[in-house]
């Protein structure tokens, strides 16, 4: 009896621990005037012409859990009442180097945001394994934005730059619940990575991804979506933004996922641009793509 009794606890303690995945725990505003980026968006304490639509916006931080831990995020939201389709934003880096920021949030998401939708992102549990466990901080924001007022959660998207796109496929790999997606300058073949910049391996892999050296294929191949492309939601669709000039991300992984998704009739759209990793000389072009291709297939 006293096994039963102690299983049973057991049961209902990780039924209760999993039920509290995505659980918002607080959400406080940001007054952006008091953030880093403010002196490059605005002068004599006045809001640039580029930027003039961030008034319209509100910012907050905010802590969630998931896995029985307390995750940082942040997001962003039309200070209009409404129903807004959600897109989660994966940021790029790996541990404490390019961390989510109001300003990422800022230049990535928020000429999004006033158009009509809700920008939420994670910066991913602090053991940071490189598309392992953390892939639940994003899975589970489909959750958190259950409790968020002006979100849809049955209106999901997707955008990931960089590592981003990685977290971007493996989600697309987990759940049904991206309707669709975009990935900037993302690996979808770590081996290639490893060999593109080798230091990403010593300085990255090695580092992050629990026991490499002994488990160095697997582990990879688990990260890589070239791999497993015809394991994505048939149900969604992917836009693919390369640099060809990305010193960072070989510009060919691009090219190769994107056969690889032709080859098994993915419904998926790539675009090369002659730029650099971070799209330095279109960054008005590519909130024009983002916009519109989240408008024709997210929107209602």
């Amino acid at each position: 009896m006293k096994i039963i009794l102690t299983s049973t606890f057991f049961l209902l303690f990780l039924s209760f621990g999993f039920a509290q995945n995505g659980k918002l725990i607080s959400k406080n505003l940001v007054d952006i005037s008091n953030t880093p980026i403010w002196n490059r968006i605005s002068q004599d304490n006045v809001l640039h012409s580029d930027f003039e639509h961030l008034k319209k916006l509100d910012c907050y931080s905010i802590t969630y859990e998931s896995d029985g831990q307390k995750v940082r995020g942040l997001l962003i939201e039309p200070k209009k009442k409404g129903k807004y389709p959600v897109v989660i934003f994966n940021r790029g880096g790996n541990r404490d180097f390019a961390q989510l920021t109001v300003g990422t949030m800022i230049m990535y998401g928020s000429k999004l945001a006033e158009q009509g939708y809700v920008i939420i992102g994670s910066n991913y549990r602090k053991k940071d394994e490189f598309g392992g466990e953390e892939i639940n901080d994003v899975l589970n924001l489909t959750e958190t934005v259950k409790e968020i007022e002006k979100a849809d959660p049955n209106c999901i998207g997707m955008f990931g730059w960089s590592r981003g796109g990685m977290m971007t496929y493996l989600a697309l790999q987990k759940s049904d619940k991206i309707k669709t997606a975009i990935v900037g300058n993302g690996a979808s073949n770590l081996f290639d990575t490893a060999k593109f910049r080798p230091k990403m391996e010593t300085n990255v892999f090695a580092e992050c991804i629990p026991d490499y050296w002994n488990n160095k294929k697997l582990e990879l191949k688990k990260r890589s979506a070239i791999y497993w492309a015809d394991e994505l939601d048939k149900n969604s669709s992917l836009l693919i933004l390369c640099g060809t000039n990305d010193k960072r991300v070989n510009p060919e992984q691009a090219d190769k996922i994107a056969n690889k998704l032709k080859e098994i009739e993915y419904d998926y759209e790539l675009r090369k641009f002659e730029t650099d990793h971070y799209f330095s000389e279109y960054k008005t072009e590519l909130n024009e793509m983002v916009i519109e291709w989240f408008d024709k297939r997210l929107k209602k």
